[in-house]
């Protein structure tokens, strides 16, 4: 998919006014968001540059693919060019990141982090290596080119550029064929690398090979956790992702360096790659001897990654940890501690299990802080779905100011699950009433399918023919019926009861029961299918098909959602003085997006509530 699609002769005679207002149409159809004014400047000002260079080339009948959307992903190129290649004759594509910058210094020394005069934010991702992670990540996806080893190339252009001496720094960086760095003061040798990529003739056959090109599956993130922290990445990290494990890095050898302390925290919503950058790390950081842990607040999570992650090596288990075992860690014992799920962090850590020494009062915050040079916070806000879950950005930067302790902030504008769709999770969103926005019709993305179902065994058929198919698939439910243990024989209960519809929810064992997997394993392991899952359960993980059960305790009335606290089973909601209606009200809606965001193909919804079926129906175009 593309924002726009022309020759490059074409984009030239252009107003740039008018290009910018075909741009921003299409991102409000498509995205459902107008970009940043910042955005739109670099459009007005990048676009005609590169379209005159290409004409002055003789390359006019290239093909320009602006705002080209990577698949499975809600990452963006700036520009693929679309041609034919001079010596093959084959499709040939040349990935262009375009930047207005006039100047640009390393990052403290960082050839792979930069500093770019004026810009907010803090270091920037070196763009050679930006636009290499797009050349990479294109490789692996696109069907089209995983036998062409040649069609891709990959340039930054720093077209307002025009004193070498400003951007020095940036040469440090090795070139390559998907890497290469231009400016205006070398424009000559890139039109030279442009000829050599791309031919003098029509670009559209080869853009149409590109756009309709079949798509690999995505690689979960559990199934190669394994070879991720013993061998080497198995993902490809795109755009701030590459930038977040470039800065933990740095700030890891700088904390060393000063005997000083740095905090990073890494903000995404569902699926933007969160726990791909924790075990990219993870790997990378003891392959060069720091001392470094992984830990999580979710029980499922954590022992999930033991198990896929260090089912061959005991050592590898032992890296997985929980946010309440650094009660008593020294202070500054671990050169990195990455906390994965950081919203799940809760006021302490105390319970009803800890040692009377250790009830001291002191915040979870506090401890998981203290225990490393370099903690790394990942998190998303809208995951807060329990009381005293306590990690917000707002809350580790105002705790670390406190202590003296600067903060970077790298946030994640990617979108990996849901088909990379960022339409389905603003469309989610406003659904929940979790943005000021009033809920709007889903109108459908090629990436991913939302279905409604009119009963519970329809919800389930359709998943069941998915995994048929060869997808993984599972059912979620919000947490609104009883659920018992086990029966002496080891016999699940039916608890979830909808009409003459019922089925057990997920195994509360540690160990399997029959075909149902262990509770922690419930969302990977096979056996799963069979039970319906929870908030608890499905948190942190992703499945190709997912069925979602909205029960009372969320109804549409009147044009919204409203909650319905009495409908809810969930025992840490019981009390009303900790958890006061209007915090109940946030936090189911909160669940609700959990489950309605594990799915990396296609949601199906159902409703128990007659009203709240049929407003999903005419919510959603089929």
């Amino acid at each position: 998919m593309t924002l726009v699609r022309n020759t490059a002769n074409r984009v030239a005679l252009a107003d740039p006014d008018s290009l910018v207002e075909q741009l921003l149409e299409r991102m409000l159809n498509q995205r459902g968001y107008r970009p940043a004014k910042a955005e739109q400047q670099s459009w007005r000002r990048s676009l005609p540059v590169l379209a005159a260079d290409l004409n002055d080339a003789g390359l006019g009948e290239v093909e320009m693919l602006v705002e080209y959307h990577l698949p499975l992903t809600s990452q963006r190129a700036d520009v693929v060019l679309a041609g034919t290649h001079p010596r093959t004759g084959e499709a040939s594509f040349v990935v262009v990141e375009l930047k207005q910058w006039t100047a640009a210094t390393s990052y403290e020394g960082n050839p792979e982090l930069v500093n770019v005069p004026g810009m907010p934010g803090g270091p920037k991702l070196h763009p050679v290596l930006q636009v290499r992670g797009y050349c990479d990540y294109i490789a692996d996806f696109a069907r089209a080119v995983h036998d062409q080893p040649d069609s891709l190339a990959g340039m930054a252009y720093l077209h307002n550029a025009t004193d070498i001496a400003a951007v020095a720094d940036l040469t440090a960086v090795p070139v390559s064929t998907t890497g290469r760095l231009y400016t205006a003061a070398t424009r000559s040798a890139m039109i030279d690398f442009l000829r050599s990529r791309l031919a003098p003739q029509p670009g559209r056959a080869s853009a149409d090979i590109l756009l309709n090109s079949a798509v690999a599956p995505s690689k979960q993130l559990l199934k190669v956790a394994a070879d991720e922290v013993r061998d080497r990445e198995q993902f490809r990290l795109v755009g701030n992702q590459h930038l977040a494990v470039e800065l933990v890095q740095h700030e890891v050898e700088q904390a060393r360096r000063s005997n000083s302390k740095r905090v990073v925290v890494v903000t995404g919503g569902p699926g933007s790659g969160k726990s791909v950058i924790a075990l990219s790390l993870l790997g990378e950081l003891s392959r060069n001897g720091r001392t470094v842990l992984h830990a999580t607040g979710s029980r499922s999570f954590t022992q999930t990654l033991r198990k896929v992650a260090g089912h061959r090596d005991k050592r590898v288990q032992s890296m997985f940890k929980y946010f309440n075992q650094f009660m008593d860690a020294d202070a500054n014992d671990l050169d990195v501690l990455i906390l994965d799920e950081a919203h799940r962090i809760r006021e302490t850590s105390v319970d009803r299990y800890t040692r009377a020494a250790l009830r001291t009062g002191r915040r979870q915050l506090d401890e998981l802080i203290s225990a490393a040079r370099v903690p790394v916070f990942l998190l998303d806000q809208h995951q807060v779905v329990r009381p005293g879950e306590m990690g917000t950005l707002e809350q580790i930067e105002a705790y670390a100011s406190g202590l003296g302790i600067d903060v970077h902030h790298v946030p994640l504008g990617e979108q990996f699950r849901c088909g990379g769709s960022e339409e389905y999770v603003l469309w989610v969103t406003r659904l929940l009433g979790l943005r000021a926005e009033t809920p709007t019709a889903w109108t459908g993305d090629p990436q991913f399918e939302v279905l409604v179902a009119d009963s519970p065994a329809e919800l389930e058929a359709i998943l069941r023919s998915k995994a048929d198919s060869g997808y993984s698939a599972r059912m979620t439910a919000g947490y609104c019926w009883p659920w018992s243990n086990a029966r002496d024989d080891g016999a699940l209960v039916d608890d979830v009861v909808i009409d003459e519809w019922a089925r057990p929810w997920n195994s509360k064992s540690d160990r399997r029961i029959g075909d149902a997997p262990p509770a922690p394993l419930w969302a990977n392991e096979a056996g799963g299918f069979g039970q319906v899952g929870c908030v608890y359960t499905a948190q942190g993980f992703e499945y190709d098909w997912n069925g979602v059960i909205f029960g009372p305790d969320l109804v549409w009335r009147d044009g919204r959602f409203i909650s319905v606290r009495r409908a809810n089973r969930d025992p840490d909601f019981k009390n009303s003085v900790k958890v006061p209606d209007d915090r109940f009200d946030h936090l189911v809606r909160n669940v609700y997006k959990v489950l309605l965001t594990r799915g990396m193909v296609g949601t199906v919804i159902y409703s128990t509530d007659r009203e709240t079926r049929e407003a999903l129906h005419r919510l959603i175009t089929e």
